[in-house]
């Protein structure tokens, strides 16, 4: 199994609440439903307001990394990264377990 985890950091002057943001969110919010690589998938934002935290986080697993390959892919993958690309930057570490 491999584990993806992605933190999201809201650019400078974004807020939560803008459309463009909710739209974002929930496209990633669907993707648990809409493609069947994922074997667990959560996705919401940090609780915390620390000034070194990250403000949205994605954790999923998939089975392997033919299978992590076909979810980055997958078209709804891809249009939530063209939503979340204009008003965020992140970091991915995808590890085994």
């Amino acid at each position: 199994m491999i584990r993806h985890l992605v933190l999201f950091k809201l650019n400078d002057g974004v807020t939560r609440d803008e459309p463009r943001v909710v739209e974002g969110v929930e496209a990633f919010r669907a993707l648990g439903e809409q493609i069947p690589e994922l074997t667990f998938w959560e996705c919401d934002w940090n609780i915390t307001d620390r000034p070194i935290a990250y403000d949205f986080a994605i954790n999923s697993a998939v089975e392997d990394t033919d299978a992590l390959k076909r979810y980055i892919e997958h078209p709804a993958h891809q249009a939530g990264v063209a939503l979340w690309r204009e008003f965020a930057t992140w970091v991915i570490a995808d590890y085994e377990f």
